[in-house]
């Protein structure tokens, strides 16, 4: 399945999307697509729909983050060889993880905003797991039993604040309307192998980064496994698993107000934000 929700920010409403690429209204169903229906018996029962008996949504909506209410994101770093060398740091022997603020959380055609101070905004295409299940302590060959799908994820940045200024990564990579997460999220069911998909991102028409998950230094299901032992994930947990080379960081190159980001993930459908500069 693909499920979206769409609307007004803030009143978004769930959605799924039919074989036909129309949205399907699941409100009458669901009360919202967040933790409480990521559980595999929640999944199971959407499955059951006929999604030809759910209201065609009719327009063009605007398209919401595809979770509500996130607990927490958390982020890879450095997690594909290519990045890592363009970024001139050495291969981490274990996954580098941090945390995003869920305030940074948007639709993912909304517009990203530069923040006060920003001269080095960056762009990160990335495949996001969205947890479904409560993990602590997984095992990597049961870690994705865990997972209830995936989505894009833009994990934008700020280099100067991540990297120039003191401190830890997260007020680079925090700002509002720097985690743009969607348009959908499809079921782990639709993704046989979260291994073995194309990433690209262009800006202002131009590409930038084209990869694949089969280059990432630790898998999908290494790195749920992994943070399980260092947090209890939680059913709507959204981690984004690092990124190809291609950034704007090894390119010297960054994001100029105007602009437009497009990313693509194999499956996963497209993203497009236009940057603007805050005030």
């Amino acid at each position: 399945m693909k499920l979206l929700r769409y609307g007004p920010r803030g009143q978004e409403k769930p959605g799924l999307l039919d074989r036909n690429g129309k949205i399907r209204d699941l409100s009458g169903k669901i009360g919202d697509l967040g933790p409480a229906s990521l559980a595999p018996a929640a999944l199971d029962a959407l499955r059951k729909l006929d999604p030809e008996s759910l209201p065609l949504v009719s327009g063009t909506p605007r398209i919401g983050p595809c979770v509500a209410d996130v607990p927490k994101l958390v982020c890879v770093g450095l997690n594909y060889r290519d990045h890592a060398a363009e970024s001139g740091m050495a291969l981490p022997p274990e996954p580098v993880l941090f945390l995003k603020a869920t305030t940074s959380i948007n639709g993912p055609n909304d517009d990203v905003i530069l923040p006060k101070g920003a001269t080095k905004g960056d762009w990160e295409v990335e495949l996001g797991i969205v947890i479904g299940t409560k993990a602590q302590y997984v095992a990597e060959k049961d870690a994705l039993k865990y997972v209830a799908g995936y989505c894009i994820v833009n994990d934008v940045s700020e280099r100067n604040f991540q990297l120039e200024r003191a401190g830890q990564w997260t007020k680079g990579k925090s700002c509002d309307t720097f985690a743009p997460i969607g348009p959908w999220l499809v079921t782990a069911d639709e993704v046989p192998d979260p291994q073995n998909l194309d990433l690209l991102c262009e800006v202002g028409g131009e590409t930038m980064q084209k990869g694949s998950t089969r280059n990432m230094i630790f898998t999908c299901a290494t790195i749920v496994s992994y943070a399980s032992h260092f947090m209890t994930l939680q059913p709507g947990d959204i981690i984004p698993t690092g990124t190809p080379a291609g950034v704007g960081l090894g390119r010297k190159r960054f994001l100029k107000p105007g602009e437009e980001m497009h990313l693509a993930v194999t499956g996963l459908g497209e993203q497009r934000q236009r940057v603007l500069a805050w005030g």
